[in-house]
């Protein structure tokens, strides 16, 4: 991701959240922006210590945050199963 883009969705984005989720789509409609999370492909530090491998993603979940010019923000957000 581009160093510049990259701030910029830091900044629009809840703080933190790009350190777990790769922004893989976004797109505008009449109900609002949509942006799309997926969690990365990384073993969390909690859980380091243990054989654990990826074994593809929960239902995505939809959260609503504070409107940007006017307009909703949803982020869909896809969490990894991990086994």
């Amino acid at each position: 991701m581009d160093q510049n883009f990259r701030k910029l969705v830091e900044l629009l984005l809840p703080a933190g959240i790009l350190e777990y989720f790769d922004l893989i789509d976004s797109n505008q409609d009449k109900e609002g922006i949509h942006i799309y999370l997926e969690e990365k492909n990384s073993i969390p530090v909690e859980h380091q210590h243990k054989k654990a491998h990826s074994k593809g993603f929960f239902s995505e979940v939809v959260i609503q945050d504070f409107p940007i010019r006017n307009q909703r923000v949803m982020l869909h957000a896809k969490r990894r199963r991990w086994e």
